[in-house]
Parts: structure tokens; sequence; C-alpha cells
């Protein structure tokens, strides 16, 4: 196990500024939280994306606030000391302000959490500002968004032209001045995150952004090969934990069925 001293929003600061790199990754529950808090990992993002690769939606939109609060309050119990940040789901913060300090003061109040995280640049920034003026920490997300697929047409990479990526350091330097902590780039071209990371004094965390950005977040099940079908282009499996899994099924099916299990070994 490793030790490490418990993280702040100005640990993040900290560590870009001292050229660190910061280690993310998504969790669900409190097992995850536990491995990943023990093996080192800086932060742990409750993500929406447990709505797809948990709870079986076919997208995040459908996760509701009660959905994802019962997830952040498993993954606090199984990391107590970790700095955990709930993703806040579609529509819990685009109606007003006031919905959202409230909803996103359950993650703080209710769940445990160090921080909120939410999609959007400069359209963002009100939000922003009132939940951090309230003393709630906010990690803010541009480039592709995942609760606006609907109106994007699919899962688009942002910043593929000149106006693009002004329309990105615009969001960018719009999220520091709010108030954010740091931020995601998720879906950029290498090359503009760099423009992105140099321009904010906050940390970048990238997700399919290249390797430029101050970290890198991960979702769990891609990296440990949790999947049987799709298999992102950002994302590297450093287990194949399906095949592990189905593997073990299969021969616990096979010895209740011969009668190999239980044994005298494994009986009262």
């Amino acid at each position: 196990m490793i030790t490490k001293k418990k993280k702040t929003v100005s640990s993040f600061r900290k560590m870009k500024q001292n050229g660190e790199k910061i280690v993310a990754v998504t969790v669900y529950d409190a097992p995850t939280a536990r491995l990943a808090d023990a093996a080192g990992v800086d932060l742990l993002l409750v993500g929406d994306s447990l709505a797809n690769t948990v709870l079986g939606y076919e997208n995040t939109l459908p996760l509701t606030v009660e959905e994802s609060l019962h997830h952040c309050k498993a993954a606090r119990r199984g990391a107590p000391d970790a700095f955990i940040v709930g993703d806040m789901p579609f529509m819990s913060y685009q109606v007003s302000c006031a919905e959202a300090l409230n909803n996103a003061g359950r993650y703080i109040k209710e769940a445990g959490c160090n921080a909120v995280k939410l999609e959007g640049g400069t359209y963002a920034v009100a939000v922003v500002e009132r939940l951090v003026a309230a003393g709630i920490p906010v990690m803010g997300h541009i480039g592709l968004l995942p609760q606006q697929i609907l109106a994007a047409g699919g899962y688009k990479i942002a910043g593929k032209t000149p106006e693009g990526i002004e329309l990105l350091l615009a969001d960018a330097r719009a999220l520091e001045k709010a108030g954010a902590f740091c931020m995601v780039l998720e879906g950029i071209p290498a090359e503009v995150s760099k423009q992105l990371t140099t321009a904010v004094n906050i940390p970048t965390i990238g997700i399919g952004a290249g390797p430029h950005c101050d970290g890198q977040v991960q979702v769990m099940n891609d990296l440990l090969g949790l999947f049987s079908d799709f298999v992102p282009k950002h994302a590297k499996r450093y287990a194949n934990l399906t095949e592990t899994v189905s593997d073990a099924l299969t021969r616990y099916c096979r010895e209740i069925r011969s009668g190999e299990f239980p044994t005298e070994e494994h009986s009262f």
C-alpha cells in the first residue's frame, strides 16, 4: 500500500506548478474506490459514466442525482481519506443556479464528496461562480461533452478548426476565472490540449486529449478490460478482467454441476 497525504484543491494546483502528473480514475463503489486509493490514485471521480458502465443505460443522460449520490456514498465508505469528486448528472445543474447549488450541496453534505464536476465552458460560468462562492469546489469539463450528445449529434472531437480552438480557449479561461480548481479536457487533439494547458494556471485532466495535460483520467472499466465489445480509442487496457471473470464463472458452473464443489474443505 502506498502512503500518501490527503489531497485538497490546493494540492492539485501545486502539482501543476511542480510538473507532477495528476492521476485520476473513475470509481463506482466501495471496492473500486478502496483499491484505487490504495494504489496511489490522486483523485477519484464518481463519474456519470456509471450510467452506462454499471447501471446498464445506453448513455449518461438517464442518470439521476439519487443514483449518483448512492454510488458517491459507497465510494466514500470505501476510501475515507481519498479526494472524491461527484459528477453531477444531466439536468441537475442546467435549470438554475439555485437548483444547481441545492444539488451540489448534497454531494458535499450527504455523500462526503470533496468537490463536484459539471460540463460546459462559458455557458456554465454563472453556475460555477455560484457554487464556488458557496464553498463548493468545482471541476470543469470542456471539449467532448457526453451530456450534449443529442444536441451535438453524437460523440464529436472538439477543437478541430481554428474557430473551435478559440472557443475552447475561451471556455478554459472562463472556467479558471469563475473559480474552477481544475478541468477535464475530453476528446481534444493533443496539440490543442497543450495550448489549453499552457493558457490556464489550473490543472487540466485529459481523457482522449493527449499527453500534454497536467493529468489523466480513465474509466475504471476501460482500463481493467471490463467490456467485451466497444474499446474507446483513448483507453489502454491494463488487464483483461472480462476474460478472467468469464473463465472463473465457467469453472464455477462446471464444478457445481460435476460435484467437485463444494468439498469437505468448504463445508462446516
